[in-house]
């Protein structure tokens, strides 16, 4: 679904004052409506970056629209692809690391909003991430998910160092959306397990 945005929004996108964005509108430049009644005007998160593109205006890394970025974290090839073909089917931009070190280096690159995180990997396992990202958390929102077959207490001890909510293996499809979305905040906290916790 397009997101909506107000000319305060976009003109806070943009870097720029409501009233220019208003202009833009007016001048047909920018394509936007107004509401009836107070006549605010409202722009489409995708023609905004259109417009943005199109005057070499730079998107911030939350601008509305964008597809959210998981990293998926796991030595298993077949594992990682799995869960990489479903999130994409989801929508969501999907990179994956075959372990710790290679997640470390690449997470401020991707820069994911999510990463999953397996714990039993061969060099820095899932658990040396996660003290990784306490001792030295990165300059912008991440949540981690662990996906692991490991026993309910090490999913518990994943939970304590940090984790948002695990997921243990075998699991569903669904089990895996629904986990995301929970964590990411873009569904209900319905069905939550008990390896799961509040982000």
């Amino acid at each position: 679904m397009n997101e909506t945005l107000t000319s305060s929004e976009a003109a806070r996108i943009c870097g720029v004052s409501f009233r220019t964005v208003i202009r833009w509108i007016e001048r047909n430049e920018l394509q936007g409506y107004r509401l009836p009644g107070r006549g605010d005007y409202r722009v489409l998160a995708t023609e905004l970056r259109r417009f943005m593109s199109l005057h070499g205006i730079p998107e911030p890394e939350d601008m509305p629209g964008q597809p959210k970025r998981i990293l998926v974290v796991d030595d298993e090839a077949a594992m990682a692809s799995a869960i990489r073909r479903t999130l994409r089917r989801d929508g969501f931009e999907v990179a994956t690391a075959s372990d710790g070190f290679l997640a470390g280096s690449m997470l401020h690159i991707f820069k994911p909003h999510l990463m999953t995180l397996d714990i039993h990997m061969p060099g820095i396992d899932g658990f040396g991430v996660l003290r990784f990202l306490r001792e030295q958390p990165p300059p912008f929102p991440l949540k981690v998910l662990v996906v692991s077959g490991e026993s309910e207490p090490r999913l518990r001890q994943a939970l304590e160092l940090g984790a948002h909510g695990a997921l243990a293996k075998p699991f569903e499809n669904e089990e895996l959306r629904q986990a995301v979305a929970r964590i990411l905040g873009e569904a209900p906290r319905a069905g939550r397990t008990g390896a799961d916790k509040e982000p």
